[in-house]
């Protein structure tokens, strides 16, 4: 399928229904068909349709504008430098490029503001339709470039109908359900979300950009019901409680995801938030997003169980999605399915037998459990022993003191790597760098104990929460230059 279909299972399924905003500038399904395929008919000419902006309450009438157009959707990380930015945009050089009203002014290719693009739409409906190939491009996503430069992701549209189909359904939401929308457009998240709660019949409210109180202050004026926020955010949302119960009574479930989340800003945000069930979401941008989930029931049962295994999963990705079919080869996680793109601007990453390495290394307990152990890119080989960076950032992330860790191997003539750990601690908390290197030979043993703990004020990550490990390697090996 394709997802110019969505446009049409919307205007029947939800002819009256508001998806997008509220009050005044609330959207029905019909009206989004409308919109669509006025937007549509702008892009004739083109190759594509850039968005380098924040989230913008009409986001889902660009991308499904431009499926309808049969050109892909590529939206951009408008918090790059201006030369990052625009090295992105140049990437898709016959293109609409649309921007924010802060961003227009720094795209080197003509661009125009999302207001304007909507003013420029014809007056009347086009009655042509869409031609469907589900075998085209329907978007184009930017890896973040953790560990190496960013690379095009392609996802085309029968990825993300099977990611539809095999995990929403259709019209499954109540005329009363919210999706409070933070994660940026440009994440493979935002595209998910908006497509899956569309798909389920939810409104869709956007939040611009992230602010832990203006989040809070949403989720009560829009009665909100569900809500996707990443690690970071969460964090701070909880930071910002200050151990008080979030008093949000309309919001049933918080989904999180897309990075890992540390034990104490988890149990601490089961405890301010009582009354929303609490969802665990692992996937890719080249898996078309979620592929394995952690649902409300496995949170409420891990918290309360005097069984180890299962409070272990607290900590799991959950269970792999029917759909999806999953292998551990040595233990390198490994995924097939119809959801599975796989592929980037320079050829496919798929075997012979459609199998996708995520390069994540995990493993499966008994009850089919996911565990996911961090890059395998991040594995620091010490004197032949292979050591996930992630065991060790879990043991000192317990310790009260400590709100951020990254653990790094660095260059050693006789070890091969040496560890070290570099440690955020929390607003006013002291600690020494021998009792976290206590602590963790404690939990674990010597040879996993870092030899040299850094302390900092701040991590580089990035706007999603993934740790940006390659620039802290980068800032050690210039100190040793």
């Amino acid at each position: 399928m394709h997802l110019a279909s969505l446009v049409d299972m919307v205007e029947s399924g939800f002819d009256d229904r508001v998806l997008l905003g509220s009050g005044d500038d609330a959207v029905t399904g019909r009206r989004l068909g409308e919109l669509v395929r006025r937007g549509a008919s702008t892009l004739s000419g083109y190759d594509a349709l850039v968005y380098a902006g924040e989230n913008h309450p009409l986001l889902p009438v660009a991308l499904l504008a431009a499926a309808w157009a049969g050109v892909p959707f590529v939206p951009i990380n408008y918090r790059l430098e201006d030369a990052q930015l625009n090295s992105l945009v140049a990437r898709q050089p016959r293109a609409l490029v649309l921007a924010d009203d802060r961003t227009v002014g720094r795209v080197a290719s003509p661009a125009m503001t999302f207001d304007d693009w909507l003013a420029s739409f014809p007056v009347e409906v086009p009655s042509t339709e869409a031609v469907f190939d589900d075998d085209s491009v329907a978007v184009v996503l930017f890896t973040s470039g953790t560990t190496s430069e960013p690379k095009a992701a392609l996802l085309r549209h029968r990825h993300l109908m099977a990611y539809l189909l095999g995990s929403v359904e259709f019209g499954s939401a109540a005329d009363d359900e919210a999706m409070l929308v933070a994660v940026p457009p440009y994440h493979v998240a935002g595209i998910a979300n908006m497509l899956s709660n569309l798909f389920a019949g939810r409104r869709l409210v956007y939040l611009r950009s992230f602010e832990p109180q203006l989040w809070i202050d949403t989720v009560r004026a829009e009665q909100v019901t569900n809500a996707m926020v990443v690690p970071t955010m969460l964090s701070r949302i909880v930071d910002s409680l200050k151990g008080n119960v979030a008093d949000v009574a309309t919001l049933r479930t918080l989904s999180y995801g897309g990075a890992k989340v540390s034990e104490r800003v988890l149990t601490d945000a089961l405890r301010l938030f009582p009354h929303t069930g609490f969802v665990n979401a692992y996937g890719l941008t080249e898996t078309a997003s979620t592929i394995s989930v952690l649902g409300p029931d496995d949170h409420r049962a891990a918290v309360v169980s005097d069984d180890p295994d299962v409070r272990r999963r607290l900590s799991s990705a959950g269970r792999v999605l029917p759909t999806v079919e999953v292998e551990i080869r040595d233990g390198i996680i490994f995924l097939r399915g119809e959801q599975i793109a796989g592929e980037y601007a320079t050829g496919s990453l798929l075997d012979a037998d459609g199998w996708f390495c995520t390069r994540d290394r995990g493993w499966i307990d008994a009850g089919g459990y996911l565990f996911i152990e961090g890059r395998d890119d991040d594995t620091i080989i010490r004197g032949g022993e292979n050591i996930a960076p992630a065991e060790i950032e879990d043991v000192l992330l317990a310790h009260p003191a400590v709100a951020e860790a990254c653990v790094v191997g660095l260059p050693d003539e006789e070890w091969g790597q040496r560890i070290v750990a570099v440690v955020v601690l929390r607003d006013g908390a002291v600690v020494s760098a021998d009792e976290l290197r206590d602590l963790v030979r404690a939990e674990l043993r010597g040879a996993k104990t870092p030899e040299r703990i850094v302390f900092r004020s701040e991590l580089p990550h990035t706007e999603t929460g993934k740790l940006l490990r390659r620039i802290v390697l980068e800032e050690f090996n210039e100190e040793s230059n």
